[in-house]
């Protein structure tokens, strides 16, 4: 997989200095057809918040509540109508950064490093690679890709296969055609090309720390058959060397613990507080960041860390599987 430079995205963020390419700059004629039919959905379609823009309404409403204020007693600070409040917190409408501020203040919120993390979320209108995507992709695609080129750091835990961003384009592919419902030819190329891209970002040197914690059974499934599981070995074992990349390995013989059987992403936010879990349904991505969540699941991403083989231990592991093919 080839790393190359991206125009078109934020340069704001101090932590990425690797950015994805334009579509145009990919496959033709499925960037062509891609754009057109973005653009064909997008004005059939009322607008969709991103996701960090969600997270802003979500912890305003997180501050309105504890604090016990009304819609419009908070409505009384913007000098606004109450409405207004609810269509923030539902992130249908935009609020700035100094307004964020401002209701923080209102809800008594002393933690002044997250609030001032937060009223920057707020002001960061940029546009990222993945809103080529909107349309054409599902929402959920959409957001972790977002959460994903924010985070300061990313750790991943998966059962069945490698970490999507770890995986060769062959091996994405053939996990994509066996999705049920059955995807479309065209969808399949789609969901692969969103999936190299987002690996375009998160596998390249210079992104912030990439944790993945894969279980020994997803070294195994042969997904699209033994070629393609070697190719994807050997992918694996490549990326490993990077120097941001921490590949581990929990093994047959670690046996079970409460909540091995689930996979998830845990990404850090400029602050803890603003930090994101997803894990995967049958619906697609499920995002979750309750404080209650995010300290259950700290705490479950150490369990599978010390449950997991040494780096080296690890990599011998996979190089073991590999001449077993």
């Amino acid at each position: 997989m080839t790393i190359r430079p991206v125009s078109g995205a934020s340069q704001t963020v101090e932590h990425r200095a690797v950015l994805v390419p334009p579509m145009s700059r990919l496959v033709p004629s499925i960037a062509a057809g891609l754009a057109q039919r973005s653009r064909w959905m997008l004005g059939r379609m009322p607008p969709t918040p991103s996701a960090r823009r969600q997270r802003v309404g979500i912890e305003l409403r997180k501050m309105r509540d504890a604090a016990g204020t009304t819609t419009a007693e908070a409505s009384t600070v913007l000098g606004v109508d109450r409405t207004k409040i609810t269509l923030i917190e539902q992130a249908l409408y935009a609020v700035t950064p100094e307004r964020v501020t401002a209701l923080a203040r209102k809800y008594g919120e002393t933690d002044d490093g997250f609030v001032s993390a937060l009223a920057t979320m707020a002001g960061d209108r940029s546009k990222g690679w993945w809103e080529e995507y909107r349309g054409v992709v599902p929402l959920g695609f959409l957001d972790l890709a977002e959460q994903e080129y924010y985070a300061r750091a990313t750790q991943s835990y998966q059962i069945c296969h490698p970490p999507g961003p770890m995986q060769s384009e062959r091996y994405s592919r053939a996990i994509f055609r066996d999705a049920q419902p059955p995807l479309t030819p065209r969808i399949v190329e789609t969901r692969v090309e969103h999936r190299m891209r987002r690996a375009e970002v998160l596998m390249a040197e210079g992104a912030p720390p990439y944790t993945a914690i894969v279980h020994e059974a997803a070294l195994r499934m042969q997904f699209g058959g033994r070629e393609v599981l070697r190719e994807q070995l050997n992918w694996m074992l490549e990326l490993s060397e990077r120097s941001h990349i921490t590949l581990r390995v929990i093994s047959f013989d670690a046996g079970g613990f409460k909540g091995s059987g689930q996979a998830l992403i845990y990404m850090n936010g400029p602050v803890p507080r603003l930090d994101t879990v997803q894990y995967d349904t049958v619906e697609g991505p499920t995002f979750l960041h309750t404080t209650e969540h995010l300290e259950r699941y700290r705490g479950l991403m150490k369990v599978m860390t010390d449950r997991s083989l040494s780096v080296d231990g690890s990599r011998d592991l996979i190089s073991k599987i590999k001449k077993e093919l």
